[in-house]
């Protein structure tokens, strides 16, 4: 017997088990999507072939690299509607969050030290605040209502002459609510203080053509988009002397000295490939999306008692959060991975045994919070998912409230 078939039968029902986990229905596209055929086509060539270091200037592998490096940063700007110049590469969105509130701070130190942000921001931001804080900073953070939407007049009523930064998320991971950036944006302005937005989730799913001209530091990661893992950038306006923000990686003095290290080309071009196809396609991709979560989200919301709690007219087309009243939410999401794969929040929280902060600080009660569900949907979801998704949940909600004694006493 060949060994190949030797461990086939010896771990047939580990094979079998991992087999109808990848035929789950994927609806968790907000946590990370797959990468597509063109754009790992487009970095083969860079791993072993034109496999030059940029910083190489004297011999053709590094010319190559270093060319194909200048042309993928300029399509990504020609896309994005902005100059070469502002976008420093950095390993995702994490680092350049990192990037923007440390180096802005690092900066403005002498102008000020108040920094305003929201309490529903992703945690990425909300722990560089808290880091910033033990530094000696002050961070105000801003209550949301219950649809997860900042008071304007609050932001306005808080900003001060030494409030050198707002940072405030564009679209929100877990429950899709857009932030009115354009009034964000006059106000900051005329307070004279930086404005700052994680735009990690809105690419390829909202029009970014206005953004740029009403933020001074915007952030994207290459994975969102159906690029690579482990490529995101900064936008920083007025970068054309490499001074917008000081250097937060020091070593080799790359892009500009702002962020040292060998620039990683493969990647840098699979993200110009993934931006280039994004934007090609994006008024098909938003109808496509909107036109299914609004199946879904309909379906979903016929479960008794179900509360959506993505309510806002401006939010992403493609994500649905739903609470389910009198269900156990470990128990539910539990259940459900075994055919879906789906969150109740944040990636970068699963692990996390506390309730959504983005959901309690909207105003819901930590049982409720704890029983929701995220579902996001992106390139690959079809009609058929849908009435799948549907119907699993469905029955696996009226599983788990058949099993409370409090659903029958209600």
């Amino acid at each position: 017997m060949s060994i190949k078939n030797y461990l086939i039968l010896t771990f047939k029902e580990e094979i079998d088990e991992a087999q109808k986990m990848y035929s789950q229905l994927y609806f968790d596209y907000n946590a990370t999507t797959p990468c597509l055929k063109e754009v790992v086509d487009s970095m083969l060539p860079y791993f072993n072939q034109d496999f030059g270091n940029p910083s190489s200037s004297h011999h053709p592998y590094g010319w190559l690299a270093k060319s194909a490096v200048e042309d993928a940063t300029l399509t990504i700007a020609q896309n994005l509607g902005v100059s070469p110049r502002s976008l420093v590469f950095t390993s995702g969105a994490t680092e350049s969050i990192n990037m923007v509130l440390k180096g802005v701070a690092r900066k403005m130190r002498s102008k000020g030290n108040h920094i305003i942000t929201t309490k529903a921001e992703h945690k990425a931001v909300l722990d560089t605040c808290a880091f910033l804080e033990e530094d000696g900073f002050e961070v105000t953070y801003l209550d949301v209502d219950s649809k997860g939407l900042i008071s304007t007049k609050m932001l306005n009523k808080i900003l001060r002459p030494e409030t050198i930064l707002v940072s405030i998320l564009y679209a929100n991971n877990e429950t899709g609510t857009i932030q009115p950036l354009d009034e964000i944006s006059r106000l900051t302005r005329k307070n004279g203080s930086l404005l700052f937005s994680d735009t990690t989730q809105a690419l390829g799913k909202v029009d970014l053509s206005k953004i740029f001209q009403l933020v001074d530091f915007a952030c994207f990661s290459a994975h969102k988009v159906y690029g690579p893992k482990g490529i995101g950038l900064v936008f920083i306006k007025d970068n054309e002397d490499g001074n917008g923000l000081p250097s937060f990686i020091q070593g080799g003095g790359q892009q500009k000295k702002q962020r040292g290290g060998t620039i990683n080309t493969p990647l840098i071009i699979g993200f110009s490939k993934a931006i280039t196809l994004a934007i090609d396609n994006i008024k098909a991709e938003i109808q496509h999306l909107k036109t299914l979560r609004n199946k879904l989200e309909k379906g979903l919301l016929k479960i008794e008692l179900a509360i959506s709690n993505s309510t806002t007219p401006q939010r992403l087309p493609n994500t649905v959060h739903i609470s389910f009243p009198f269900v156990d939410g470990t128990k539910l999401l539990t259940a459900l991975s075994r055919q879906i794969a789906l969150s109740n929040g944040s990636a970068c929280n699963s692990a996390s045994v506390e309730p959504s902060h983005v959901l309690t600080a909207m105003g819901i009660e930590r049982s409720l919070a704890y029983a929701s569900l995220r579902l996001s949907l992106g390139k690959y979801s079809t009609e058929n998912d849908i009435k799948k998704a549907i119907a699993i949940i469905t029955n696996e909600v009226a599983k788990q409230r058949d099993n409370n004694i409090l659903w029958d006493r209600r």
